[in-house]
């Protein structure tokens, strides 16, 4: 049994090619029997594979080519197989703030939209009627960015792979995705920090802020760290939780890190030590803070630094520019920040016009002249004649 491509040239000349099926069969008496050869004209190679394996199942059980089609069992509808989807794949493969993303956009998007259809009757138009109804405007469609609407068509893309690989469905229908701009960040400069860090409350507050601006933690990331993993004698910490919808686990990159604390960051955390728990941000009681707990002193802060409202995430987009503004190169503010792929961290890459500066300067004639004296000077010249 096999699927291969067949090419051949058709009676005006072009080229045309098709998936060829192969199924060897046996008599009932166990000699070699007429083999199951078809074409399958305009099909790609998983819908060609679909097809082998119902036309197989038919072979085994005696019935191709009969007019009684071999019973098989209807795919699942996507409300009953969301269920199982959450159990038994993405509790086991993903954090648990995931899980509670899935779920929630499975009961509000996803189920609403596909929840009455089997799922191998969720095909490419009926992806691309969700598409028009989310981005279009509220209230007669959902009113959702381009960005939200491809976060969901992923979670339906993987639901849907993952009931292929359990052999529910044959095929996974092709997405297409949106064309979604880079979402812009905020910052804010030198003085704006300056200012922020100077007018913020006293002591959680003001220390927390300052962490925010030297660390670029994230938000979840400060409000889980403890004091285990801030060393004060060697001026380090280590980044091995965050906290996300109330939940508990590991960075948003899925690995720790650890970064240099400056010595200001140092002098802050010595002086904010407090024995009411493990946590080095908490409340009163040692508790956890909550995100809401956290956004009204930032905002209150910024109000009386005379700045516009921002979150704590732009403590972190503003540690990374002024890294980069100051030459660091993007390598180490990626390892600094986290980010799984450069591809993250380039997006501040705009804020060092000197490296594209200095890099097209060395196209000038006396640039070039210096370069070559200083390779001659180092031996250069007997590498390029041997």
């Amino acid at each position: 049994m096999s699927v291969r491509k067949r090419k051949w040239k058709g009676k005006d000349g072009k080229v045309r090619e098709a998936w060829m099926v192969h199924i060897e069969r046996e008599n009932p008496d166990g000699t070699p029997g007429a083999p199951v050869r078809k074409l399958l004209s305009g099909m790609s190679k998983r819908d060609a594979e679909a097809w082998e394996r119902r036309a197989l199942a038919e072979v085994m059980a005696g019935a191709y080519g009969r007019k009684e089609a071999v019973e098989t069992k209807p795919a699942p509808l996507l409300s009953d197989f969301e269920r199982e989807f959450v159990a038994n794949y993405a509790t086991t493969n993903n954090k648990p703030s995931e899980v509670e993303t899935k779920r929630t956009a499975l009961r509000v998007h996803l189920v609403p939209a596909f929840g009455g259809l089997r799922l191998d009757q969720i095909d490419e138009r009926k992806i691309e009627a969700f598409k028009a109804d989310r981005l279009a405007p509220a209230p007669a469609g959902g009113g959702l960015a381009p960005k939200s609407v491809n976060n969901l068509l992923t979670i339906l893309r993987k639901l849907l792979v993952v009931a292929a690989e359990w052999r529910l469905i044959d095929r996974v229908p092709r997405v297409k995705w949106l064309k979604a701009p880079k979402p812009d960040f905020d910052f804010l400069d030198f003085e704006e920090a300056d200012r922020l860090e100077a007018v913020a409350e006293e002591g959680l507050w003001r220390t927390m802020v300052l962490l925010g601006l030297r660390t670029g933690l994230r938000q979840g990331e400060l409000i889980a760290l403890r004091w285990d993993e801030v060393d004060l004698v060697s001026g380090r910490l280590r980044v091995c939780r965050s906290v996300s919808r109330g939940i508990v686990g590991t960075p948003k990159s899925g690995r720790s890190r650890e970064l240099p604390l400056s010595d200001e960051a140092c002098r802050a955390l010595k002086a904010h030590r407090h024995l009411k728990g493990e946590l080095v941000f908490s409340d009163e009681k040692g508790g956890m803070l909550t995100k809401g707990e956290c956004k009204h002193p930032l905002w209150r802060s910024c109000k009386k630094a005379g700045l516009r409202r921002i979150g704590w995430h732009v403590l972190r987009h503003t540690f990374a520019s002024h890294l980069v503004m100051q030459g660091v190169p993007l390598k180490a503010v990626q390892e600094l920040l986290g980010h799984a792929t450069i591809e993250m961290t380039m997006r501040y890459s705009h804020l060092s016009p000197q490296v594209t500066r200095n890099a097209v300067a060395l196209l000038d004639r006396s640039a070039r002249r210096e370069t070559n004296s200083t390779l001659t000077a180092h031996g250069g010249a007997e590498i390029e004649k041997g």
